[in-house]
């Protein structure tokens, strides 16, 4: 096992426009959280269909061994990647001023068998990030336990906050509360 992260990068990142960069780069923070390597860029997959098959053919020989695709509105950006790679594709539909981001939801989740595509919720680019450290994790141990205890972290924030919300309540239990929000005399 290599002492640091890969010299190249591990994760691409495709947005379908430069407007897409605001959410993706929440991606790029999470991935460099972890010490996760990536690289980001923009290929439409209307408007530069050519460009989308090039990265797609080229990114396992590059050494990328997942995508993350962002796109909005017909969302076809990572599907396309999809068909044409055998990386694993995580794509995250973004809002647009049509339908709030409903049609690149389900341009993105609505795969033919065969070409799947990893879809997180509308703007979800830190959860695509999550779910690529995911992914690398299952290969990297290192990798892994950085994400166990990240996910340890968020369960004692939870039980840090539910203790502030009831003092006194043991950790995991919270008591009954009656209506209006008051704990049962």
């Amino acid at each position: 096992m290599a002492a640091g992260p890969p010299a190249h990068p591990v994760v691409g990142i495709v947005i379908g426009s430069d407007s897409d960069f605001e959410t993706m780069e929440h991606a790029g923070r999470v991935l460099h959280e972890f010490g996760v390597t990536y690289e980001i860029t923009i290929a439409s997959a209307h408007r530069s269909p050519a460009r989308v098959e090039a990265y797609a053919r080229e990114a396992e020989g590059r050494g990328l061994r997942v995508i993350i695709a962002g796109a909005g509105g017909a969302a076809h950006l990572a599907g396309v990647l999809a068909g044409l790679t055998v990386l694993p594709v995580i794509g995250v539909p973004l809002a647009g001023p049509a339908l709030g981001g409903l049609d690149a939801l389900l341009s993105t989740v609505q795969m033919p068998g065969g070409v799947p595509v990893a879809t997180v919720g509308i703007g979800g680019a830190r959860n695509a990030a999550l779910l690529a450290v995911q992914i690398l994790g299952t290969a990297d141990p290192a990798l892994r336990e950085r994400y166990r205890a990240y996910k340890e972290r968020l369960a004692r924030e939870v039980e840090e906050k539910a203790a502030r919300l009831t003092p006194g309540a043991e950790p995991g239990m919270v008591p009954p509360r009656q209506a209006g929000g008051r704990p049962p005399s």
